[in-house]
């Protein structure tokens, strides 16, 4: 159908005389082409925004999973050894034991000297290996309460330390690197009754 509303090119008119007006496409006109090419230009456009705004977040998105992805792996290679680390404490705590109930007098005796400077060496080549893979002691007596560290296992009545210090370490505790491996277990002073 014509819109007799818009103005026509004068060619155009000339084109279209004699043809009846049920068989005149709007939309094949020149004027009506080229509205509807700008509507089609507006739409690609829009489109086009629209693809480069999920291209931006679709490599943000990889961006993170590549980080994410580097971070897991350093923190693999960094606490690799966290499960093995704890069933070797259960070692090294015996052997401290061990070293502390040797009496003074074996200690001195010339048939133990031996057996006694090796469970000693042993210790130090265990406390070595400990801190070449980041496994640290944590300090505990003296020190106030932290329960990020310490798990207060008893209070113990104190007139010489502050209520809340540590008094006893009953249990060593351990870090690796910066995560804790296992809580110090220890006693706590509180005020006297």
């Amino acid at each position: 159908m014509i819109d007799d509303d818009k103005p026509r090119d004068a060619a155009v008119e000339e084109e279209l005389k004699g043809v009846p007006e049920e068989l005149i496409d709007e939309e094949s006109l020149p004027e009506n082409q080229d509205a509807s090419a700008n509507e089609e230009i507006a739409r690609l456009r829009e489109e086009l925004e629209t693809a480069k705004q999920d291209v931006l977040y679709a490599k943000a998105d990889a961006q993170n999973v590549r980080r994410r992805a580097e971070k897991d792996i350093q923190d693999a290679r960094a606490y690799a050894a966290t499960g093995f680390a704890r069933d070797v404490l259960s070692v090294a705590d015996n052997l401290a034991r061990a070293i502390e109930a040797i009496p003074e007098d074996l200690r001195e005796d010339a048939r133990f000297k031996g057996l006694v400077a090796g469970i000693e060496a042993t210790q130090r080549e265990l406390d070595k290996v400990f801190s070449l893979h980041g496994i640290s002691r944590i300090a505990a007596i003296g020190l106030p309460l932290d329960p990020n560290q310490h798990q207060a296992m008893l209070e113990v009545p104190s007139a010489d330390a502050e209520p809340g210090t540590i008094v006893q370490e009953m249990q060593s505790g351990y870090m690796i690197r910066d995560r804790l491996l296992r809580p110090a277990m220890v006693a706590v002073a509180r005020k006297p009754d």
